[in-house]
């Protein structure tokens, strides 16, 4: 996914336009990319969520940010 498309898609997410799928969409591609980590707090915490419920998988070799 572009850095564009990424954008769109954020901002998509916070005017509450994303169904289900696509917010585990969208946080599997931030925490694959990383940017779940550096994007306000809110991102990361709701990446860990997804990851602690099964919806989404940390990266292999990427280390769990606590």
């Amino acid at each position: 996914m572009s850095m564009n498309e990424l954008a769109t898609k954020v901002i998509r997410y916070e005017q509450d336009e994303l169904d289900g799928n696509e917010i585990i969409e969208l946080f599997q591609e931030l925490i694959n990319n990383g940017m779940a980590w550096s994007l306000q707090g809110h991102y990361g915490r709701m990446a860990m969520d997804l990851i602690e419920n099964g919806y989404c998988k940390m990266p292999e070799g990427m280390i769990e940010k606590s």
